[in-house]
């Protein structure tokens, strides 16, 4: 209504304004309050694009309310560690937070969706599930029960399946390997014989580097160069079966949320949902020229075996059964997604995928 009445008003008053030959401004941004807040990232600055995002955010965000309403992003250790960023939303330590919902599953698996879970949806078939699946509802009553609200904030596309110190080539060479995770996923890996780690983006290197760990997944091909993962394990598979969109949600709190004017609340539903199509975008322009160097530069590029896939996608099936058996809350999520999921599948294999794979042929027989 604000809105409406500034547009009526501007119309009828802006002769007069260029008639006296100043320029006032509108009635609506002088009485809108300034707002500042701080919001805790994940990850670490030198990732332009997963901590880039939470700027790309706050920069949408003070341009829709004419500088008003201004977010502070800081970088993961900053305020809180990387992976207690819900902690922080949750207690009020900061009224905001950009982060991975699976981080958090030793608090209750059913924070894995809003990011991913394995053998799940791709980015737009995840997003279909949020906007207009239900998705969002759900997610947004499970996490009233930790004080806070949620927005899709940016998402990695499909992601790849992690840096390894030695080849697989099948379930029998994963048991053992200390492997850094996040989220579900990791529980799966379990089942097979790997030990999950769960470290926030910044330590994967140095845990790497000392032996710490012997595999470790992050995102793609640019973020990884970045974190320079090829310097220290040899062989990177595909595909991330556990992301097949990996999707990063700004999580606010409810306090913080309810005192929010009706405006800056839209403007915030508003950069949210932009900045989560423009960082999928920004992926798919930046990885493939990444993993062009890295190939080029010796990393050894393989796809997980068909047995290694069939083990994990077995895994995961188990696991799901478990905690749906066990976790009501899990089970209320589950029973909306699963037949989404499934249903997207069978949709995505008619037109989509038949499209995809042509074009993938034509390129392997250097057509394109």
């Amino acid at each position: 209504m604000q809105r409406r009445k500034f547009l009526r008003t501007a119309g009828v008053g802006g002769a007069a304004v260029a008639a006296a030959g100043t320029v006032a401004a509108p009635a609506i941004a002088q009485s809108m309050p300034e707002i500042k807040w701080r919001l805790a990232s994940s990850f670490p600055k030198s990732l332009d694009t997963i901590f880039g995002a939470g700027e790309d955010f706050a920069k949408r965000v003070a341009a829709l309310t004419d500088n008003k309403f201004q977010i502070r992003v800081f970088a993961a250790g900053e305020i809180v560690p990387g992976l207690q960023v819900v902690d922080a939303v949750q207690n009020e330590t900061v009224e905001c937070g950009h982060t991975a919902s699976y981080y958090y599953v030793g608090k209750d698996p059913t924070f894995a969706f809003d990011t991913a879970v394995p053998f799940g949806l791709n980015t737009r078939q995840h997003n279909a599930w949020v906007y207009h699946g239900g998705g969002l509802e759900l997610m947004r009553e499970f996490y009233k029960d930790y004080n806070m609200t949620s927005f899709l904030m940016s998402n990695t596309g499909a992601q790849m399946g992690g840096w390894w110190r030695k080849e697989i080539k099948s379930p029998e060479d994963m048991k053992g390997v200390k492997m850094r995770i996040g989220g579900f996923a990791g529980q799966v890996m379990a089942k097979l014989g790997v030990v999950p780690q769960q470290l926030a983006g910044g330590e994967i290197y140095p845990a790497l580097e000392k032996g710490t760990i012997d595999a470790a997944e992050w995102v793609g091909p640019y973020d990884d160069q970045k974190l320079g993962f090829n310097k220290v394990a040899q062989y990177y598979y595909y595909p991330g079966w556990w992301e097949g969109s990996a999707a990063l949600s700004l999580f606010v709190g409810l306090k913080a949320w309810d005192a929010l004017p009706a405006i800056y609340k839209e403007a915030v539903a508003s950069a949210a949902a932009e900045t989560n199509v423009k960082s999928v975008g920004k992926y798919d322009v930046q990885n493939p020229k990444a993993l062009r160097e890295l190939v080029a530069a010796g990393t050894k590029f393989l796809p997980f075996p068909q047995s290694v896939m069939e083990a994990c996608f077995n895994a995961a099936n188990e696991l799901y059964a478990e905690t749906v058996a066990k976790n009501p809350k899990f089970k209320k999520v589950f029973d909306s997604w699963k037949p989404f999921r499934n249903e997207e599948v069978l949709w995505f294999r008619v037109v989509e995928n038949t499209f995809d794979n042509f074009m993938a042929r034509q390129s392997a027989a250097n057509k394109l």
